[in-house]
């Protein structure tokens, strides 16, 4: 393996991934770079279909091939390229052990037929190496650590007995079981009720310092990641089109899409949402070479047909718009 003189402890390079249908090929991810460092929390967030899970599946080794295809790129855990590594390498040496997910629907994730106990019992014989009896200690630290009222009983009930905030404090139990040091949350409090959420989020948060775990956190609500995540980048069709520091990004937001995903959202039962201040509604024919928003853009220019680059807005902050370092580009209109 080379030398990494790169200090991150994920780094995305030029990843692009196509899927092949009946109606031909289609860019689903074109990443240029995304940078997490150790012990940090990292937020991605876009609208549904933008390419969120296909991300944490690239990582992770586990997108379908076909339809799907990585054409180019990098995906380096601590200087390792995930995408040289085999089935069985990944298998054997990294999911489960490196990297692990937390995913949104936990009754997809635990199997019905075997006790809380059982299921964590066994994802820590196999990855951490320690005997039943070890391991049965173990499950109850983890279920105690993630909050669960009453972990001794809870090992001896099934995943219907729990409540659904119960069974995704499981599952990230099931998470930190396996000794993974990178942690992907994909949308873990989706299915939950709102004032069950909050709870959730602020054990990730905790157990991200307490543990120095590295978390990447896949959400389509910024109001989900702004108290969560130190960085956050934005995703829109497959392309990172704003990122750096998360209070930067969601207070000052440079891109059109970001402004726009942010003022999607009611602020109170009051407001209603005019979506010709944030984005066309009927999409037109987006032109080739033109940047990835010009169809839905309310502030495109000729230049937006040609130009498509990252603008350094501060030393933490970049945005793919030509226009970003305009004076109140996001303000006008509102």
């Amino acid at each position: 393996m080379m030398e990494n003189n790169d200090k991150s402890f994920l780094h995305i390079k030029n990843l692009k991934v196509n899927f092949n249908g009946y109606d031909g090929t289609k860019t689903i991810l074109d990443i240029d770079e995304i940078k997490i460092n150790k012990g940090e929390a990292y937020g991605i967030i876009g609208e549904s279909g933008t390419g969120k899970t296909v991300l944490a599946l690239s990582i992770f080794q586990l997108l379908e091939m076909p339809p799907g295809e990585i054409v180019s790129g990098e995906i380096l855990l601590d200087g390792d390229d995930l995408l040289k590594k085999s089935a069985k390498q990944m298998e054997r040496e990294v999911r489960g052990k490196k990297i692990s997910m937390i995913f949104q629907d936990p009754m997809s994730t635990l199997n019905p037929v075997y006790s809380v106990g059982e299921q964590l019992v066994n994802v820590i014989v196999k990855n951490q190496g320690m005997n039943k009896n070890e391991a049965e200690k173990k499950a109850v630290e983890m279920l105690k650590l993630v909050d669960l009222p009453d972990a001794e009983r809870a090992m001896d009930k099934y995943p219907h007995e729990l409540s659904g905030g119960q069974r995704q404090r499981v599952i990230i139990a099931l998470a930190l079981s396996c000794g993974a040091e990178f942690i992907i949350a994909d949308e873990p409090t989706r299915n939950l009720d709102v004032t069950i959420q909050a709870g959730i989020l602020k054990l990730i948060k905790e157990l991200q310092s307490t543990l120095n775990v590295t978390v990447l956190f896949i959400a389509n609500n910024p109001g989900l990641i702004s108290s969560t995540c130190d960085n956050t980048a934005v995703l829109y069709k497959g392309v990172i089109v704003e990122q750096g520091k998360t209070r930067e990004v969601l207070r000052n937001p440079k891109h059109p899409y970001t402004f726009a995903l942010l003022n999607a959202i009611p602020k109170n039962k009051k407001d209603k949402i005019n979506l010709s201040k944030i984005a066309h509604v009927h999409e037109e024919e987006n032109p080739e070479g033109a940047c990835i928003y010009y169809n839905k853009c309310i502030k495109k220019q000729e230049v937006c047909k040609t130009i498509q680059k990252n603008i350094i807005i501060s030393e933490s902050h970049t945005a793919k718009c030509c226009l970003a370092n305009e004076e109140n580009n996001m303000k006008e209109g509102i």
